[in-house]
C-alpha cells in the first residue's frame, strides 16, 4: 500500500503508492509510522492520489510514550505502516481511574478517546459549534460521563451549570441512579415556580462592583455614589445609637447647607421640607420638639415665614441642627457581617443623595437620581424576590447552601436562567461567579474546593462591556487569568466564539469544536489559537451533528471524536415544523371554527383589527368546543386541537426555607 518517501515538503511527506486505488480503502485521516532505527514517527494521511499519499507529521514514539511535535524528519528509507493497537491507545487513551470517557473516535471506532482527568478538567475549556451542531448533547453527555466511571467516585464535583433556556434539567435527573451517593439540584429563576429550588442570592453578600453592574452604571461619578451608599447601609444596620446618631448628622448637614445658601426663604423651607420627607430618624423629624424660653415648637412649626420674609425661629432652628453635628462620625468603620435588604440600600441611598456635594453639584444630583430610580424599579419587580433573605448568612453557609439538596450534596447544581431577560440574567451569573471565586480565594488551601461553572450561550455573558470601563475588569476575564489556581474552572459554551471575550479564549486550554461554518468566527478562533493548525479548521467544517474536533493540552493531538447521545438527553431539540404544521384529519371548513375564521381574515387581504383579534383569542383555547356546537363535521372537530393551559396557582405547594442548612 505505501511505497518510499518521494521527498518530504515542509511538515509533509510524498510518499509513492503500491496499490490499485480500489485496494487502498478509505485512507484519508489514518495515522501511519514512519519506521527506522531509533525512529518512530507518526504522521496522518491528509491527502490520497492514485500515485501519491500526502502525510503530515504529528510526533514520536519515544519508548513507548507518544510525544506531540516534530523535531526531526525521518529518513527517506524508513518503513512505513499504519499505526498499532499499543501506538494508537498511547494516543487515544486507555480508559481507568486517572482517565476520562469523552466519546469514540469517528476514525477508529473500536477505540474510545480518553482524557487525562486533571489535564482535562483542572484547566478551562471552551466548547463551540454552530446551532444543531450537538453542542448541548455533547456537553450533557460530557457531565454524564464525569460520574459513569466505576473507578472513580466524584463526590466532591462541584459542576454548576448557568442554563440559559432550561435545556439540562432532564439531562441529569437520573443521576443518583448511578450511585446513590449522587445527587442533582435543579434551581430556578421563575418565583412562582414552587416545585423546584428558587434560586436566593443574598442582598447583603453583594459587593460595590456588583452593585455597579446590577444597576447599569455607566458613569465613573456613579461608582463613589454606590460606595457611598454601601458604607451607610452597612453603618444603618446595627440599628443602634451610633446608627441614629450619624443619620441625625447627615440630616443636620444638608439642612444647615440649605439655610446658609443664597436661596430665597421660600424656597429654602422647600427643599428642607423635601429632605426631612425622605431622611428622618425618631429624634429627627417634623415632629421633633425644640425648647425655646418659655415655649415649645414642632421643627415643622419653626419655618413658619415671618413678615420680613424670615423663619421666625432661625437661631432655634440653627442652634437645633447645629448640636446633631458631629463630624467624628465620618470616620465611622463599617460593621462587618451586616444584614441589610435591598430596600435598606434604597434607604442609605437617600441619605447618600442628601450628603454634602450631591444637592450642589447638579450633574452629580442627575447621576444619583438615575440609580434611584433604576433601584426602585429592581424593588418593585420580580426580580427582588432572588434577592430577599431572611437573615445574615455568610459565603460559606451560602455556597453549602446551593450545592444542598435534602440531606445531600449535590455534584450538578442547574441554574435555570430562561425567566428572566438577558440583561438580569447577565447580571446573576457575574455576581454568582464573583462570590465563587472570591470564596475559593479565602481558602487557606488553594483549588480545595474546585468548582465548574458550565455557561451556555456563553457570549451572553462573557464578552467586553461597560464592566471593563468602570470596575477596571470582567468577572470572567479576571477568572480566565487567575482562576485555575483558586479552583474556579470555566467551560464556556457558544455558537459564537467571535463575541466572546479574546482574554477568556486565550486562557483555555481545552477546545472541543463542533461544526462551525461561519467566517468571522472561524477567522477568530485561528487569530486566538495561532497554534491550531489549518487542518483541524477543515475538519470542523465537515463534521456530522455530534461529532467534533478535540484538541489541547488533554490531547495527545487533534482528533475527530463521535460523542455518544446523552441519556437522558436534554431538551434540546429543533423544532419539527413539518410535524408541527401538520393538520389532524381529513381538511375542512366550517363557520363556526377558529381555523376557518383565520382562513377567511387572511384570504381578504388584511390584518385583524381589534374586535377580530379578541373574537380569535376567545376562540381558539375552545376551538373543539366551537366546532361541535356549530355542528362541523367530525373531520373538523380536531383542526386545531388545542388545550387551555392553566396558570399556576401562586403560593401552592410546600414552602421551602430560604436556605438549607450547611453540610457538615
Amino acid at each position: 500500500m505505501f511505497g518510499n518517501i518521494k521527498f518530504i515538503s515542509g511538515n509533509v511527506a510524498h510518499v509513492t503508492t503500491v496499490a490499485k486505488a480500489e485496494e487502498m480503502g478509505d485512507l484519508m485521516n489514518v495515522h501511519v509510522v514512519f519506521e527506522a532505527p531509533n525512529q518512530a514517527i507518526l504522521g496522518e494521511v491528509e491527502e490520497v492520489t492514485d500515485e501519491i499519499i500526502k502525510i503530515r507529521f504529528l510526533g514520536e514514539f519515544m519508548d513507548g510514550r507518544y510525544v506531540s511535535g516534530v523535531i526531526r524528519k525521518p529518513v527517506l528509507s524508513s518503513k512505513i505502516r499504519t499505526i498499532n493497537d499499543k501506538e494508537l491507545s498511547a494516543i487515544v487513551g486507555v480508559y481507568d481511574e486517572t482517565t476520562f470517557k469523552l466519546g469514540r473516535s469517528s476514525i477508529y471506532t473500536d477505540y474510545e478517546v480518553c482524557a487525562d482527568i486533571n489535564n482535562l478538567f483542572a484547566n478551562h475549556m471552551a466548547v463551540f459549534g454552530n446551532t444543531g451542531s450537538g453542542k448541548s448533547c455533547g456537553v450533557a453527555r460530557l457531565v454524564q460521563n464525569i460520574f459513569s466511571n466505576p473507578k472513580l467516585v466524584s463526590y466532591n464535583a462541584n459542576i454548576f451549570i448557568f442554563d440559559a433556556y432550561g435545556e439540562y434539567k432532564t439531562a441529569f435527573r437520573d443521576l443518583n441512579k448511578i450511585n446513590p451517593n449522587y445527587s442533582y439540584k435543579f434551581i430556578t429563576t421563575n418565583v412562582q415556580e414552587e416545585t423546584d429550588y428558587q434560586l436566593k442570592i443574598p442582598f447583603h453578600l453583594l459587593n460595590l462592583d456588583d452593585l455597579t453592574i446590577m444597576l447599569q452604571a455607566d458613569k465613573h461619578s456613579q461608582i463613589p455614589i454606590l460606595e457611598r451608599s454601601l458604607k451607610l447601609t452597612r453603618i444603618f444596620s446595627k440599628d443602634d445609637e451610633v446608627a441614629t446618631r450619624y443619620k441625625d448628622h447627615l440630616i443636620a448637614k444638608a439642612l444647615i447647607a440649605i439655610l446658609y445658601s443664597n436661596q430665597i426663604t421660600a424656597n429654602k423651607k422647600n427643599e428642607i421640607f423635601k429632605v426631612l420627607e425622605v431622611c428622618h430618624t425618631n429624634d429627627f423629624n417634623f415632629d421633633s420638639v425644640i425648647q425655646g424660653l418659655g415655649y415649645t415648637r414642632t421643627l415643622s412649626e419653626c419655618f413658619e415665614i415671618d413678615s420680613n420674609g424670615n423663619f421666625g425661629e432661625s437661631v432655634l432652628i440653627t442652634d437645633y441642627i447645629l448640636k446633631h453635628i458631629d463630624e467624628d462620625l465620618e470616620m465611622t468603620e463599617e460593621p462587618v457581617n451586616a444584614f441589610y435588604s435591598m430596600r435598606d440600600y434604597a434607604a442609605a441611598l437617600e441619605f447618600t443623595l442628601i450628603s454634602e456635594g450631591f444637592q450642589s453639584n447638579e450633574q452629580l444630583y442627575d447621576d444619583s437620581m438615575l440609580l434611584k430610580v433604576r433601584l426602585a424599579s429592581l424593588i418593585n419587580s420580580k426580580i427582588a424576590n432572588i434577592y430577599k433573605c431572611d437573615n445574615y448568612v455568610s459565603y460559606e453557609t451560602y455556597i453549602a447552601s446551593l450545592v444542598a439538596v435534602g440531606n445531600k450534596k449535590a455534584q450538578v447544581i442547574n441554574m435555570n436562567l430562561e425567566d428572566i431577560d438577558d440583561t438580569q440574567a447577565k447580571i446573576i451569573v457575574k455576581i454568582v461567579a464573583r462570590i465563587f471565586f472570591d470564596f475559593c480565594k479565602t481558602r487557606k488551601q488553594r483549588a480545595q474546593i474546585p468548582f465548574h461553572l458550565f455557561l451556555e450561550e456563553a457570549h451572553r455573558y462573557v464578552q467586553k462591556d461597560a464592566d471593563v470601563f468602570l470596575i477596571g475588569y470582567n468577572i470572567f476575564d479576571r477568572i480566565a487569568k487567575e482562576g485555575r489556581k483558586y479552583g474556579v474552572l470555566l467551560n464556556i459554551i457558544s455558537q459564537r466564539p467571535v463575541e466572546i471575550s479574546e482574554t477568556v479564549i486565550a486562557q483555555c486550554s481545552n477546545f472541543l469544536i463542533f461544526k462551525m461554518t461561519h467566517p468571522k468566527d472561524i477567522e477568530y478562533i485561528r487569530t486566538m489559537l495561532p497554534n491550531i493548525s489549518a487542518d483541524v479548521i477543515e475538519k470542523q467544517k465537515i463534521l456530522q451533528p455530534g461529532n467534533c474536533v478535540g484538541f489541547g493540552g488533554a490531547f495527545k493531538l487533534p482528533m475527530v471524536i463521535k460523542m455518544e447521545m446523552p441519556n437522558p438527553a436534554p431538551n434540546s431539540n429543533s423544532c419539527d415544523v413539518n410535524n408541527c404544521w401538520k393538520v389532524q384529519g381529513n381538511q375542512g371548513n366550517s363557520s363556526g371554527s377558529a381555523t376557518s375564521a383565520v382562513q377567511t381574515n387572511g384570504s381578504s387581504g388584511g390584518g385583524l383589527n381589534n374586535t377580530q383579534q379578541q373574537q380569535l383569542n376567545a376562540a381558539v383555547p375552545n376551538a373543539n368546543a366551537n366546532a361541535q356546537t356549530a355542528s362541523a363535521p367530525a373531520s373538523v372537530q380536531a383542526t386545531v386541537p388545542i388545550t387551555p393551559v392553566t396558570p399556576p396557582t401562586p403560593n401552592a405547594g410546600p414552602v421551602k426555607p430560604n436556605f438549607v442548612p450547611p453540610i457538615s
